[in-house]
């Protein structure tokens, strides 16, 4: 279907970065800051905040490193993107880039500015901090990245055995 390794992710990832931006211009435009608003009851709720620091709100005071480490990451995987053969791979991978673009997108438009821009959050689930579209896309990536290495899937298509 595709011709070339890098069209799966870029198209992952600007996937990702569409929905993350739109959802977080949606809810600037939505929510009212520190206040929330259930949306299935306490199970998930909206909540506007924004976050200096990397998840869980931790290293507030190094918001420029986070944007030091994005930037490494979003240079790093479209470097070594054609190596990616395996499409499941690709598609972890792109999850993962556009993430990575998302939340460094907000560190170089929100206050302060950048590089210490804060990244905008606005779901919330019991006893989780509150977080963001390109959040999940990077985490949950990171788990299927991990399962299909358990499970001996390289990113260049083959198998251990």
């Amino acid at each position: 279907m595709f011709s070339r390794p890098i069209t799966p992710i870029a198209l992952i990832a600007s996937a990702v970065v569409v929905l993350d931006r739109s959802s977080k211009i949606w809810a600037e435009n939505s929510l009212t800051p520190g206040i929330s608003k259930p949306v299935i009851g306490e199970l998930l709720q909206f909540h506007l905040t924004y976050n200096p620091g990397a998840a869980f709100s931790i290293f507030t005071n190094a918001t420029w490193f986070f944007t030091l480490f994005s930037t490494f990451v979003v240079g790093y995987i479209i470097f070594k993107a054609k190596m990616i053969t395996s499409k499941v791979w690709q598609i972890g991978v792109g999850g993962i880039l556009g993430g990575a673009i998302g939340n460094l997108i907000d560190r170089a438009i929100n206050n302060p500015g950048f590089p210490n821009g804060h990244v905008t959050d606005f779901l919330q689930l019991p006893n989780w901090p509150v977080f963001n579209v390109a959040d999940s896309s990077v985490c949950l990536s990171a788990i299927f990245l991990i399962i299909l290495s358990m499970r001996g899937i390289n990113y260049d298509g083959s198998k251990d055995v």
